[in-house]
């Protein structure tokens, strides 16, 4: 995983380069977090934890301190001086076989109500890169195929 320092060396890298020199800068390292269980011993962790976890394109399990866990797509959250008044914003993952018309309520967690987070769901970004699309479409040509188009995946 990136530290914080390293994604702010990347930063100030960028803001020195020229326009061409950008558009042959490596991209941002992605971490492959599906299906891990990083460490919150301390608030830095925590903290950092759920900045990756906005970041994620799949879902989350939260456990939170009383024991119970709620999994979902963590789609906002807000940063405060302490642990207590920052929150998560939580969309709960629909029960399997709900109505598509279901209303689904968010949920706010505060970071201090947080004992634990998984990484659960797919990344659905993961592998989606500009160059994974170039790479695909170069395959599918060399096999001999004519009007070649790469639709996305079915994510359910």
């Amino acid at each position: 995983m990136a530290t914080l320092q390293q994604e702010h060396l990347k930063v100030e890298q960028l803001q020195h380069a020229t326009p061409d020199q950008i558009e042959h800068i490596a991209g941002r390292e992605r971490d492959n977090l599906e299906g891990t269980i990083p460490a919150m011993a301390t608030e830095a962790e925590i903290r950092e934890v759920l900045e990756k976890a906005f970041d994620y394109r799949g879902d989350i399990t939260v456990t939170r301190k009383d024991g119970s866990t709620i999994e979902g797509y963590l789609y906002d959250r807000r940063n405060a001086p302490t642990l207590e008044q920052s929150v998560i914003r939580l969309m709960p993952t629909p029960a399997k076989g709900a109505p598509a018309s279901t209303t689904i309520e968010r949920v706010n967690i505060s970071y201090a109500d947080i004992a634990g987070l998984k990484f659960s769901g797919r990344d659905t970004a993961a592998g989606k890169t500009f160059d994974a699309w170039v790479k695909k479409y170069w395959e599918k040509k060399a096999a001999g195929e004519t009007n070649i188009q790469i639709a996305p995946e079915n994510l359910d």
